[in-house]
């Protein structure tokens, strides 16, 4: 990243950060909101005209990875733009479905290491961050999978051919080679 331009590159993802993958903000203005109390409001949209009542909160996606390209294997932070397209759905319905599984967020580093990416990467825009950000992704395998679709498979809350009927792309069970959760028997 000379110049502070970004690059673009093609990468693996090696891990994936399970134990923080989301973090509050107004769903108004959309800074962030502390994570204690659980209800705490927006100080700046709190009192709007046009919001009389009390600010909702949403959760955004906050990813932190590691990925390797062919010269080097680097820390990279997702925000929620680029975090959708790995998850296939919000924070907030991911966090959902991760009340319900409690081992999901783990699964999902599990789905994801392995999988090649074409990253942009750009230096840091504030200066206390410490990790490069990853402002463009794109799946490199035409059978890419969001994780959630993936997850659903797992947890037995979808089958393949619904997901292949409503348009999304699956791979063929041939092709999928994928490590279940908690054992290495791959399907």
């Amino acid at each position: 990243m000379e110049n502070d331009k970004p690059i673009t590159t093609m990468c693996a993802v090696i891990a994936m950060d399970h134990t923080s993958f989301c973090y509050r903000v107004c769903s108004i203005c959309e800074r962030t909101l502390p994570s204690n109390p659980p209800f705490s409001l927006c100080k700046f949209c709190n009192f709007n005209a046009f919001n009389p009542g009390s600010s909702s909160s949403k959760r955004v996606f906050r990813i932190l990875m590691s990925i390797a390209t062919d010269k080097k294997v680097q820390t990279v932070i997702c925000f929620d733009r680029v975090a959708r397209v790995l998850f296939g759905c919000s924070a907030d319905e991911f966090f959902d479905f991760a009340k319900l599984h409690p081992f999901a967020a783990e699964a999902v580093s599990e789905i994801l290491e392995g999988e090649m990416f074409r990253m942009t990467i750009s230096k840091p825009k504030n200066g206390n961050a410490q990790h490069s950000r990853v402002v463009q992704l794109v799946p490199l395998s035409s059978g890419f999978q969001p994780a959630i679709l993936r997850l659903r498979e797992l947890y037995g809350l979808t089958k393949v051919s619904s997901a292949v009927g409503n348009g999304q792309n699956m791979h063929s069970s041939k092709k999928q080679k994928r490590c279940d959760v908690g054992t290495s028997k791959t399907t």
